[in-house]
């Protein structure tokens, strides 16, 4: 059965596809910074802020209803996951709960003890565990190939050792789209006795994600990747988080997970917005089950959709990743940057030229109505010190979702090519 993709479906719930710049439509290609969010997912929001709005713990209907939808949440965000409404945690965004963790964690080390972190990171899941440098921790980072874009998995064997702690993996790169075997690397520093955190924000709008299978203590992603609010969500293993000590209000009614992992009032909104983004990929879903059987075996209910919504995703979008890679290589001068053609990635597509600096190359973009990103991501120990292209603005990225169509795609490469030639 051939595989048909219905984008203009999904671009009639995003508004935003509608925009135009100097005359010309939008091609919003700036996935990896963040998607644009559809209609039903504000008006979900709205609609709990309009009707609902009040906080836990009351004896009145909108208090009870916010209890509801809080439950609901946790438990959409938890099939997404693959996992327990008991092990959905929410925060201000990743890096804040990345932040919350390593000091919780940090509480119960000792001066000696190892972090092993990589160079592929975001620095958001980098900075948090060097901050525990000043608690005595020692950090060591695990190489990258610049060549491959690939860790260095003989690196990580060689740093991990009887003291290693906490292992901090990227699940994928936000600068080069690389994908990292982490079941096999949480498996290793299982055996070591280590705790094992994936970042897996921009993983998380690509691909579908089973926390279970990966075996994986935590987990962290943001909804804003996928279609949602700003908003942290934190996979928290429960026989794990038990046992943590987090930085919380001594309170009785917040020391079991998830809540002792939240401080303050939740933005009950942004959950309410994150479990429709969720819903939203279901829906997607339901349309593409007949083309992923195999894969989808053994799935019930809404976990079945969301899944197949991620697959019919991913196959859309590595279409369009993979025209661009090829027209891209036609172009003398420009440089691909990212894993070999059969190493798994997502659908960010990276480079640069040898004339043109990258900003250069976005500032027109932009002006041609099509949004795309140039720097480093924060993916600084990759792009600046891997990479080496600190020259050249960083690296052009250009990165795709639901509502691109491949019109965007082939005008992207057309003005690129009066660019660049």
């Amino acid at each position: 059965m051939e595989f048909r993709f219905d984008v203009h479906k999904i671009r009639k719930e995003f508004p935003s596809t509608n925009k135009k710049v100097n005359g010309n439509p939008v091609a919003i290609l700036d996935g990896p910074g963040g998607s644009q969010v559809p209609k039903m997912v504000v008006e979900k929001i709205n609609d709990y802020m309009f009707n609902h709005n009040a906080n836990e713990h009351g004896q009145f209907e909108p208090s009870k209803k916010t209890e509801e939808l809080i439950m609901e949440g946790r438990a959409v965000l938890g099939q997404f996951l693959g996992c327990s409404k008991d092990e959905i945690a929410f925060g201000p965004s990743s890096t804040n709960n990345n932040f919350m963790l390593a000091l919780a964690i940090g509480r119960d080390l000792e001066e000696g003890d190892e972090i092993i972190i990589t160079d592929m990171d975001h620095t958001c899941n980098r900075s948090p565990w060097l901050m525990l440098e000043e608690r005595g921790a020692v950090v060591k980072s695990v190489r990258v190939d610049p060549n491959t874009c690939l860790l260095d998995e003989e690196d990580f064997k060689n740093k991990l050792s009887n003291k290693t702690k906490v292992v901090a993996l990227n699940y994928a790169s936000n600068a080069v789209g690389t994908i990292t075997d982490v079941k096999k690397l949480i498996k290793m520093a299982h055996e070591v006795g280590a705790l094992t955190v994936v970042d897996a924000v921009h993983y998380a709008p690509h691909k579908p994600i089973d926390v279970k299978d990966i075996d994986t203590d935590f987990l962290l992603c943001s909804a804003y990747k996928f279609f949602g609010p700003h908003l942290g969500v934190l996979y928290a293993k429960k026989e794990v988080m038990e046992k943590i000590r987090t930085i919380r209000v001594m309170a009785d009614d917040i020391e079991e997970p998830p809540y002792k992992f939240q401080t303050g009032t939740p933005c009950y909104e942004l959950i309410c917005g994150a479990a429709k983004a969720v819903k939203f990929i279901s829906w997607i879903g339901k349309d593409y089950e007949e083309y992923f059987k195999s894969e989808l075996e053994g799935l019930l209910g809404k976990r079945r959709s969301i899944v197949a919504g991620m697959l019919a995703i991913d196959k859309y979008e590595e279409e369009l990743a993979e025209y661009l890679r090829c027209e891209l290589e036609k172009i003398n001068g420009v440089t691909l940057y990212g894993a070999p053609a059969n190493h798994p990635k997502t659908s960010t597509v990276s480079f640069t030229h040898d004339k043109i600096n990258s900003m250069e190359i976005c500032e027109e973009l932009a002006e041609e109505g099509i949004y795309g990103w140039n720097g480093d991501f924060y993916a600084i120990k990759l792009v600046n010190d891997v990479l080496g292209l600190t020259d050249r603005r960083g690296l052009v990225r250009i990165g795709f979702a639901p509502y691109n169509t491949m019109d965007d795609v082939k005008r992207t490469v057309k003005v690129l090519k009066d660019i660049l030639e």
